[in-house]
């Protein structure tokens, strides 16, 4: 292999973890949302949640499709072998999007909305688990043979995989919970710190049981994280992430409002650096490497060409979307 492959290589493991990086930050807030809604107790207040989310959610998926394009031309053996070992996963995740997507629309016209609220909320409920439990798997491992699959379709059933789904879940809605902070005003936001102070506990306390168990289990992590070079890049994120928290529950106790979803972000992006660090130079651990899973040189070349034109679009796309519908939502300004 010559440095110039991978080098490439390395770019296309660089854009596809900061492609996911957006999604799970811009898409969890979203999905925060929708299961909190499920607690609201009036139609009202239901409403000016949904209203925060109305001009904003469906293009946040948009960062998904762009990771699945990536994957699937990038590294086409990961695609393969990550559908193959998580398939249920992937189906109740698209069920979910499908019914969210539906819901959020359905909603808004039908007289009767009790269905469509629980439908809204548990779709989004259905994403977040369904998406943990893929991590975990990753995490674990992906027992593979020369690329492809010798595992069971139900390795995503473990104790492991079902923990960090927890804590993908309490960490999504403590996304929407900070979110929310920052978009709505009275009663609502009142509501909406609470509950970002308990779940920021829950995810913490989770955050703590799967950095531990981790090593523990998997080798091939604990490999990673307590040898040099990785340790020395490791080794400063968790007191990232709890200089994080720290702010995160300081903010809360003094009430400010962009301060916490800051917080959280830096949380999501501290875990997520980790995850990368403990992965590479696997793609899907503990055996599929970059080199490996790659597609040839010159198809890395022609998408980095197209994605150096697609990826500046979509961010200032979603930049303008944001600086237009920002500010608060109140009682009122969305349709019900």
């Amino acid at each position: 292999m010559t440095a110039a492959t991978a080098l490439l290589e390395n770019i296309w493991f660089g854009l596809i973890g900061v492609i996911l990086a957006l999604y799970v930050v811009l898409d969890g807030f979203t999905l925060g949302v929708g299961m909190l809604s499920l607690f609201s107790p009036t139609e009202e207040r239901r409403a000016i949640l949904m209203g925060t989310l109305g001009s904003v959610w469906d293009a946040n998926e948009t960062w998904l499709v762009l990771l699945g394009g990536a994957l699937f031309g990038a590294f086409p053996v990961a695609y393969a072998l990550l559908l193959h070992a998580l398939y249920l996963p992937v189906i109740f995740m698209l069920f979910g999007m499908i019914l969210r997507a539906s819901s959020f629309e359905f909603r808004e016209h039908a007289n009767n909305k009790r269905f469509w609220n629980i439908a809204f909320a548990g779709s989004s409920l259905l994403i977040a688990v369904s998406q943990g439990l893929a991590l975990g798997s990753v995490l674990g491992g992906i027992p593979s043979r020369n690329g492809h699959f010798t595992g069971s379709v139900w390795i995503w059933w473990a104790p492991f995989p079902a923990i960090v789904a927890l804590g993908v879940t309490a960490g999504y809605a403590l996304l929407g919970a900070t979110y929310l902070i920052l978009r709505t005003e009275g009663i609502i936001q009142t509501t909406a710190r609470r509950a970002a102070f308990w779940l920021a506990l829950l995810t913490l306390f989770v955050a703590a049981v799967v950095t531990v168990w981790t090593p523990i289990i998997y080798p091939h992590v604990a490999h990673k994280w307590f040898t040099t070079p990785s340790l020395y890049f490791i080794a400063p994120l968790p007191f990232l992430a709890l200089c994080a928290f720290g702010i995160l529950l300081h903010a809360l106790h003094r009430e400010r409002e962009i301060l916490p979803f800051t917080a959280t972000v830096v949380i999501f992006l501290t875990s997520f650096s980790g995850l990368a660090i403990s992965l590479y130079p696997a793609l899907v651990p503990p055996s599929l490497t970059l080199q490996a899973a790659a597609s040839s040189p010159l198809t890395l070349v022609f998408m980095l060409a197209g994605i150096g034109l697609l990826l500046p679009i979509m961010l200032v796309y979603n930049g303008y979307q944001y600086l237009v519908f920002r500010g608060k939502v109140r009682s009122g300004s969305y349709s019900h």
